[in-house]
C-alpha cells in the first residue's frame, strides 16, 4: 500500500512537471503590477537557454535612453542596433538572433523617458524585486548598465544604492543634478565608461570628469573613448557582448573594509555595514569608515548626527571583544555588533539615537518631489458650495497636474504613469492608508484640507492671496501630504522639463515649502522644515509679513 502511494506520488510530479508552465529562453517581455499607479508595466527580459532553477546565474539590469524602451534596450545590451534603414519603431518590433550567454538581463521601461529617479526608479527597484521572485539570482553578482539617460541613471541608482551592485556600466551617461556629489560611493563598485568623443547630445567631458574623480577617490574605474564616435557609443560599448565578459570579473563584497558613503536624504541612509540614523535632509552628509585590524576602526564624518554600524559577519568584527573606534580624531569606546553613536554638544557618544515622534525620518523627510515619488493621488474640492463652472475648473487644475501622460513630441513621446484623481468627498479609507494626498485648495473649499486642518502647518488666507500660491509637503500618519493652495505651482510659463509633464517642471527643485506671488519666478518664502518640521525664524517671518498664510 505505501509503494503504491509513493507511485502514485511519482507518477503526479512527473505529469506536474511535463505540464508545468515554463518561459522560453531567449528574449521576451514580462510585466509586473505597480502598486504606484495599479497598472502592470512591463519589463523586457533574457533567459539563457537551459535555464536551470536549480542554479543561481548573475542578472545584469539595463536602462534605456531617452526616446527608447525596454524592447530597443534589451537588443542594444547584446550589441545589436537598428538594421540599416532601420527606425527605433521598427526595430522595437521583434528581437533578433543573438548568441546565448549564461546570464538573465532585465530591462525596466520605467515608464518611458522620465529620468531614473522618483517613479521610474521605484520600477527599477521593483523589476529587480520581480525577477528575484520569478528566478533564482546570484545577489553577489548583480549587475547595472545603462545608455545616454541610462547611463545617467546607473550612475544615479548605482551611487545612492551600491551596495546592491558588484558593478555598473555607464555609456555616454547623462546623471540627473547632484549624482556627482556621490561619487565617493563608487569605493567598492568597480565601474566601465564608454563614450564617443564628438558626443553632440551628452558632452564626453561627463565621462572624462568621472573617471579623473573616480580615479583621485581610489575607486576601480576603466574607460573607452571612441574617436570620432557620436551619440551612439554603446553600438561599441556592447558589441559582441563585451560587457558580460567584463561584468563576470566582479563579485559584490558586502563587507568591505572600507566603507565611504554620502547622502542628502533618509532614503538613501544605508551602504554595507553603516546606517545613517540623523542627518538633515539636504545637506550632503557622508562618512568614510575602515577597519585599520581586527576590531579597530577609524572613522571620520562630515554633516552626520547619529549613525549605526552593523558588524556581524564581517571578517574583521570578532564578537565578544571591545571595539577600539577613532571617530573624528577622538577615541571612542564601544561594544557590541551594532554600536550606534551620537552626536551631543560636539562630543561623539556610543549611545542611540532616539528620535522625537515628528522628527524627520525615512518616509517622513520631504521634500515636496517625495510625495510624487511613490503610490499618490490628486484630490481636488467640493466644498463651499462651488458654482458649476467653479467645479469644473477646480477638478481641471487637479487633473492638469496628473496627467502625466501628456504627448510631448515623437522623440520624448509620453510618460506612462495614470495617477487617479478624486474628489474630496470620494476619497476612501484606503485612499488615506495606502496613497501619499496631492491636495488642491484651502480648507474652505477641500473637505480632507479642513479634516486635517489642525494638524496642518499652513495655511493660505484666500481673501487676501488672489494673487499668491502655496505649496508644502507634509508628513500624516506615515504618508506624505502635500498642499497646493491659490495659484498652482506651474502658474505662468515655465520651461519645459522632459522628466514631468508642464506642471511638474519645477517640482525636482523644490523644497519643503514654497509661497510665492504670480509664478515660482517670484519666490516670497521657501525653504526646509527642520527636524521636528518646524520653520525657521527668518522664513516665518517672511511669511508672516506678507499676511497671506496664517502660519501655527
Amino acid at each position: 500500500m505505501k509503494s503504491t502511494k509513493i507511485l502514485l506520488l511519482l507518477i503526479l510530479l512527473a505529469v506536474t512537471e511535463t505540464f508545468s508552465q515554463k518561459l522560453s529562453p531567449g528574449p521576451q517581455v514580462l510585466t509586473f503590477f505597480s502598486d504606484a499607479d495599479d497598472t502592470e508595466q512591463p519589463y523586457g527580459l533574457y533567459l539563457p537557454k537551459n535555464y536551470d532553477p536549480q542554479k543561481k546565474y548573475p542578472l545584469v539590469i539595463m536602462l534605456h535612453g531617452a526616446g527608447s524602451n525596454h524592447r530597443l534596450a534589451l537588443r542594444r545590451v547584446f550589441g545589436k542596433s537598428n538594421a540599416n534603414g532601420e527606425n527605433d519603431v521598427e526595430a522595437t518590433r521583434y528581437f533578433p538572433e543573438w548568441k546565448d550567454v549564461d546570464y538573465i538581463v532585465a530591462s525596466p521601461y520605467a515608464r518611458g523617458t522620465a529620468g531614473y529617479q522618483g517613479i521610474p526608479e521605484k520600477d527599477v527597484y521593483d523589476v529587480l524585486a520581480d525577477v528575484k521572485k520569478r528566478f533564482s539570482i546570484d545577489e553577489d553578482r548583480t549587475y547595472l548598465t545603462g545608455l545616454s539617460m541610462g547611463g545617467g541613471g546607473t550612475l544615479w541608482i548605482g551611487m545612492t544604492r551600491p551596495d546592491i551592485w558588484a558593478a555598473i556600466a555607464p555609456v555616454c551617461p547623462a546623471p540627473p543634478k547632484g549624482t556627482d556629489d556621490l561619487a565617493g560611493n563608487a569605493l567598492n563598485v568597480p565601474a566601465h565608461f564608454f563614450h564617443g568623443d564628438q558626443d553632440s547630445a551628452v558632452p564626453v567631458a561627463v565621462s572624462r570628469d568621472w573617471v579623473k574623480k573616480l580615479k583621485e577617490l581610489g575607486s576601480k574605474v576603466e574607460y573607452i573613448e571612441y574617436p570620432g564616435v557620436n551619440h551612439n557609443s554603446w553600438e561599441n560599448a556592447y558589441k559582441d557582448e563585451f560587457i558580460f565578459g567584463w561584468f563576470s570579473q566582479f563579485k559584490r563584497n558586502r563587507f568591505p573594509d572600507r566603507v565611504r558613503f554620502s547622502s542628502t536624504q533618509y532614503k538613501y541612509n544605508s551602504a554595507y555595514w553603516v546606517t545613517f540614523d540623523k542627518l538633515t535632509p539636504g545637506t550632503l552628509t557622508s562618512i568614510d569608515a575602515k577597519f585599520t585590524a581586527p576590531n579597530q576602526l577609524d572613522i571620520t564624518t562630515t554633516a552626520l548626527d547619529a549613525f549605526t554600524l552593523r558588524l556581524k559577519g564581517h571578517p574583521k568584527f570578532k564578537a565578544g571583544q571591545p571595539l577600539q573606534i577613532t571617530l573624528n580624531g577622538n577615541k571612542v569606546k564601544a561594544t557590541g555588533e551594532s554600536p550606534s553613536f551620537v552626536l551631543q554638544d560636539g562630543k561623539w557618544n556610543a549611545s542611540k539615537y532616539e528620535p522625537a515622534p515628528v522628527a524627520k525620518r525615512p518616509g517622513a523627510e520631504g521634500p515636496i518631489r517625495e510625495a510624487f515619488a511613490s503610490r499618490h493621488i490628486y484630490v481636488y474640492g467640493t466644498a463651499g458650495s462651488p458654482s458649476e463652472t467653479e467645479q469644473k475648473a477646480r477638478a481641471e487644475v487637479a487633473t492638469q497636474a496628473a496627467n502625466w501622460s501628456f504627448y510631448r513630441n515623437a522623440f520624448l513621446g509620453r510618460i506612462m504613469f495614470f495617477p487617479r484623481i478624486v474628489a474630496d468627498k470620494d476619497v476612501r479609507p484606503s485612499d488615506l492608508e495606502s496613497c501619499n494626498l496631492i491636495l488642491f485648495g484651502t480648507k474652505e473649499t477641500n473637505l480632507v484640507i479642513d479634516k486635517l486642518k489642525d494638524r496642518l502647518p499652513l495655511h493660505l488666507n484666500t481673501a487676501q492671496a488672489s494673487d499668491h500660491g502655496l505649496f508644502y509637503v507634509f508628513p500624516i500618519d506615515g504618508h506624505y501630504v502635500t498642499v497646493s493652495s491659490g495659484l498652482p505651482w506651474w502658474n505662468g510659463p515655465q520651461e519645459q522639463n522632459y522628466r514631468f509633464p508642464p506642471s511638474f517642471a519645477e517640482v525636482p527643485g523644490l523644497k519643503d515649502y514654497v509661497l510665492f506671488k504670480g509664478t515660482l519666478k517670484n519666490v516670497v518664502a521657501e525653504g526646509y522644515f527642520d527636524e521636528n518640521w518646524k520653520i525657521g525664524d527668518s522664513e516665518a517671518k517672511k511669511i508672516n509679513d506678507t499676511s497671506v498664510v496664517v502660519l501655527k
